[in-house]
């Protein structure tokens, strides 16, 4: 069964780093592109980020471009999203996700994580 299984989420200050780890099993990150959504409380689902099968795309949001890096380790079978200077409106479930376009239509697509909780709060 393909599971991935995301970890590294957090309570952390203003201004703080996480580094967010997905290990996926009986699939190959390197054959998929491959995507980060966040969900804040009461918000819908918002792609952060996403990595094409070669690595030679990357999209970011707006609103985290700078602050966030999104990488594939292909040898572990893991995607990472490294955060920093974290603020108050990056709290929310982050999901891990297979493909470019994860959400249509307000639904999931391709294969998700259960989710890790990130809290930015002083």
């Amino acid at each position: 069964e393909v599971q991935l299984v995301e970890s590294g989420g957090d309570l952390v200050q203003p201004g703080g780093s996480l580094r967010l780890s997905c290990a996926v099993s009986e699939f190959r990150v390197s054959t998929s592109d491959m995507s980060w959504v966040r969900q804040a409380p009461g918000k819908e689902l918002e792609k952060v980020s996403s990595i094409n099968r070669a690595g030679s795309m990357i999209y970011y949001l707006d609103s985290v471009k700078g602050r966030f890096t999104i990488s594939r380790d292909n040898a572990n079978n893991t995607l990472y999203l490294e955060m920093n200077s974290l603020k108050t409106e990056d709290t929310g479930v982050y999901y891990c996700t297979t493909g470019w376009m994860p959400v249509a239509g307000g639904h999931k697509v391709g294969y998700w994580g259960q989710g890790t909780q990130v809290t930015v709060s002083s």
